[in-house]
């Protein structure tokens, strides 16, 4: 991997992508955040060596370099997942990459559904925590010790000081944002009704099939780091109705403008 990683950072640095300060992963249907972009460089991961190629619809796969509020920051419009077929290292090689280039930061977002019943679909959830629930985890393979420590601390995953930020910034912008803990499963089939039940005994508050790989390869590589999740549907096991990909895409879409006001006002403060 290390010499994957140092082909990968030499051809996006000829391409002109060079230290970039930030980096944001989009999820699902998030995809208005990169109008806020000054883009100056705009490549498909199919172009780019050792990238995975995004094979959901709703992620675009570009690597979007470009700045906001002054700040250098460098996009994943759309991210790999382990549904997709995709093994973890995989998925996290691309976090990998953006440390490589220089980001200090990296900011997540995805879409997820609401285990706690007092959120509802169409609010915003700033992680604060998270359940492992993938099977295994980015940093379980032989020869990781070359890349950074084996055995990271996990006890701060979610930076305090960029999470006050964001609470400060909702705040102000009257932006509802609610705090939990995020769960990450394998998917890509949804929660069966025992299933939501397990969740919410294990004190889960939203539930993805993403983001939490990244963040453990962030953590192993010194990064602060923030993510919000926006949820589109409330998985009430007593009440629970067939999933609605439409009506899923047309909440994230309302959503999606209030992620992007906290992140450029984040980015801003930074």
């Amino acid at each position: 991997m290390l010499e994957q990683l140092k082909q990968t950072t030499q051809f996006l640095q000829q391409h002109g992508i060079e230290k970039p300060e930030i980096g944001i992963v989009l999820g699902t249907g998030l995809n208005k955040f990169i109008d806020q972009v000054n883009i100056l460089k705009e490549i498909s991961y199919q172009e780019i060596p050792h990238f995975a190629n995004s094979t959901v619809e709703y992620h675009a796969g570009k690597l979007i370099f470009g700045d906001i509020e002054g700040k250098k920051v460098l996009v994943m419009q759309g991210r790999l997942h382990v549904y997709e077929g995709y093994s973890l290292d995989e998925v996290t090689f691309p976090i990998r990459v953006l440390h490589a280039l220089g980001i200090h930061t990296l900011l997540l977002s995805n879409a997820a559904g609401a285990i706690n019943l007092a959120y509802k679909k169409g609010e915003l959830m700033m992680v604060e925590d998270h359940l492992n629930l993938q099977g295994g985890s980015p940093l379980a393979f032989k020869g990781i010790e070359k890349l950074g420590d084996r055995f990271v601390d996990m006890s701060e995953p979610y930076d305090f000081r960029l999470m006050g930020l964001l609470e400060t910034i909702s705040q102000k912008q009257n932006i509802k944002l609610n705090k939990g803990v995020y769960a990450s499963v394998v998917g890509p089939q949804l929660e069966t009704r025992a299933e939501y039940r397990m969740l919410k005994i294990l004190g889960a508050d939203a539930v993805g099939m993403s983001t939490v790989p990244e963040v453990i390869v962030a953590k192993q590589l010194s990064l602060h780091v923030a993510a919000i999740s926006v949820l589109t549907d409330e998985c009430d096991p007593n009440n629970l109705s067939p999933i609605n990909i439409p009506e899923i895409m047309e909440i994230v879409e309302k959503t999606e403008p209030q992620l992007v006001i906290l992140f450029t006002q984040l980015i801003k403060n930074l």
